[in-house]
């Protein structure tokens, strides 16, 4: 899959059936519209933005991102900064952009999709100029939940809530990110009995309600089942936002390797003990929850990566 940051000097591109839209998330509503590309006999490819114009907290890294649209089959990623469109004419985006420098066919997007100058493109003007060029047209209709149009937004509310299973629902997709392993205060290890890998969150990343969640690791081609604290960890007087997990199966030294972090359900808040020997038993029952609901969820394997 080719990604493509620049209009600039831009070769010829084949005919392709573009999926349009902010894709911040990648939940079950934007793949709705990405699967609608992809049945074309076109190159699928997808216009999308390096950071979203909404300026929201991402529910997914870029590099996720990527290795998703992959999978799902696209042949093209033309992922530009916002701020380089913006005073761009709906007209002039859709004919100069779209049609010219992108030779697309076919266009797919959701029945709220905006560009343009002001975002005062929508998808009437867009049925209009794809009338007059020829261009194949299918807007794709909201996928609900319970109710609800499935959005970022809503996913980012249920993580900030702790509501992982509402997230995870909504994503059709298990919630996490990959970090590097660094190192903490090693207190899991030299007093606790509990041997934990330390994670700064990625950039610009939603924050999960602070407290203990059940948890995938996924190491070297393997999964584990941890018990992720979320937070500051106020027991040992760290002020530091950070994911730390214990995996109760693995043993071995992770430090500066990559860890994939997915989140289940939440267990508890984060809250401060009275003492070490009581953090630690708590540890070791939250452990017990985490192995009887990671068991229930499955591997999380078939659903991405």
């Amino acid at each position: 899959m080719e990604i493509i940051r620049s209009l600039e000097e831009l070769p010829a591109q084949p005919p392709c059936s573009l999926a349009l839209g902010a894709f911040d998330g990648l939940h079950r509503g934007h793949m709705a519209v990405i699967r609608a590309a992809i049945s074309s006999p076109f190159q699928p490819a997808i216009f999308t933005f390096s950071h979203s114009p909404s300026g929201d907290q991402a529910v997914l890294t870029p590099q996720d991102k990527a290795a998703l649209l992959e999978r799902a089959g696209m042949a093209a990623v033309y992922s530009l900064d916002f701020p380089a469109l913006r005073n761009w004419t709906a007209e002039s985006f859709v004919q100069e952009i779209l049609f010219e420098k992108l030779h697309a066919k076919r266009l797919c997007c959701g029945e709220d999709f905006r560009f343009g100058r002001g975002a005062l493109g929508n998808v009437a003007l867009l049925k209009k100029l794809c009338a007059e060029k020829g261009v194949d047209l299918e807007v794709v209709p909201p996928v609900l939940d319970g109710g609800e149009k499935v959005s970022s937004t809503r996913i980012r509310h249920a993580v900030e809530a702790g509501d992982i299973p509402l997230a995870n629902r909504l994503l059709g997709r298990p919630f996490g990110f990959s970090q590097e392993v660094i190192h903490g205060n090693h207190i899991g290890s030299t007093k606790l009995g509990t041997p934990t890998i330390n994670q700064a969150l990625p950039e610009d990343f939603v924050l999960p309600r602070f407290g203990v969640y059940a948890a995938w690791c996924q190491t070297a081609g393997r999964y584990y089942y941890g018990v992720c604290n979320v937070g500051v960890k106020p027991t040992v007087g760290s002020d530091r936002v950070l994911a730390e997990t214990w995996m109760p199966d693995f043993s071995g030294d992770l430090y500066g390797r990559q860890v994939r972090l997915f989140l289940l359900e939440f267990i508890r808040p984060e809250k401060k003990f009275s003492s070490l020997d009581e953090l630690r038993e708590e540890i070791r029952r939250n452990g017990r929850e985490a192995k009887a609901i990671a068991g229930a969820w499955g591997l999380p394997g078939e659903y991405i990566f």
